[in-house]
């Protein structure tokens, strides 16, 4: 099947979804390892205060897509360069961290735990609550006593490696090179919206959503903005063997690789991709899923948190039923 007929098909869950009014617009396209590629925008890019509409090159807040899209090939890229191991401490690189207590779990845990959520820190803390100092709040991040939980998919993972990621390159996130096609804000003429947000007061729109990444002024968890054709393009050069790709290709548990998740039963790539498909979504309501084996990738952006995330917007089934139609030939 012809990559504009795969979209075509696709395409009705996410037009369903927005003739419901359950999110105000989304992106849908996909793109084989030759390039060829379709995409499609519907909806709206922001609805208050004023409405606009979504169009192909919406530029979307990519939330935790910035943990594979940026993060992951950073890390990946110094310990093929030789520069850090991963399966040594993070203290390799931050050897202040939990600096009074030597002996504590923390400072055991190596890069490439991080990188598959293999550690025992929390899922998600409010950081941005402690105060607005960015240097204060990497030095909280340091020297907090991290309460040991069970293995989950954690923020605190990946805001230490982007911590790792700022010593190592001697520049803070925002002045590193978010890579071909990405930033680190977005003009909001251009942007869809995300929240009506409480703490800062107003909509959020072109600058990051997330309230830590926001406060730290940067992070390795969240912050890349991205169009559809920017986020297809990296996809592309995974099928086509970027440099990090084997890696993350490589299972470090039976849900993730390094970075990404794996097939399981209930993942957000839906029941019907291969064994050899990769993915990862974003809390705004970003999706990025790669199929190695059909040698097709496709993604999912939506602004479902506009004008608020207190609203159940179906996100869940509206990706995996993208991803049944998609993988469905």
């Amino acid at each position: 099947m012809s990559v504009d007929a795969t979209l075509d098909k696709a395409f009705a869950p996410l037009q369903a979804a927005v003739d419901a009014k359950r999110i105000p617009g989304g992106v849908l396209g996909v793109v084989d390892a030759k390039g060829v590629r379709a995409v499609r925008a519907i909806g709206s890019a922001q609805l208050v205060p004023e409405q606009r509409p979504m169009t192909d090159g919406t530029w979307f807040d990519l939330a935790s897509l910035s943990k594979v899209l940026f993060t992951t090939p950073r890390i990946l890229a110094l310990a093929a360069a030789g520069r850090i191991d991963l399966d040594a401490p993070l203290v390799s690189a931050l050897p202040d961290f939990r600096q009074y207590n030597p002996d504590n779990w923390e400072r055991k845990v190596t890069f490439r735990q991080c990188l598959g959520h293999q550690t025992p820190f929390p899922g998600v803390v409010p950081i941005y609550t402690y105060g607005s100092d960015p240097n204060l709040l990497r030095a909280w991040v340091l020297q907090h006593e991290w309460v040991a939980g069970p293995a989950v998919y954690s923020d605190i993972n990946f805001i230490l490696l982007g911590i790792a990621l700022e010593r190592l390159t001697g520049k803070p996130i925002r002045q590193q090179d978010p890579g071909p096609g990405f930033a680190w804000s977005a003009d909001p003429a251009h942007a869809a919206a995300t929240e009506q947000d409480p703490w800062r007061g107003r909509v959020v729109v072109g600058e990051v959503h997330d309230e830590n990444c926001y406060a730290l002024q940067g992070s390795g968890h969240a912050g890349l903005f991205g169009t559809a054709a920017s986020v297809l393009d990296y996809a592309q050069r995974l099928l086509n063997g970027a440099p990090e790709t084997e890696l993350v290709r490589a299972p470090l548990s039976t849900k993730r690789t390094h970075g990404w998740e794996r097939p399981y039963d209930g993942w957000s790539g839906g029941d019907r991709c291969s064994p050899e498909t990769i993915g990862h979504t974003g809390f705004t309501g970003t999706g990025l899923w790669v199929d190695f084996a059909r040698g097709r990738a496709w993604t999912l952006l939506t602004n479902r948190v506009h004008p608020t995330r207190h609203f159940d917007s179906g996100i869940i089934a509206l990706r995996r039923a993208v991803g049944d139609l998609i993988n469905g030939d």
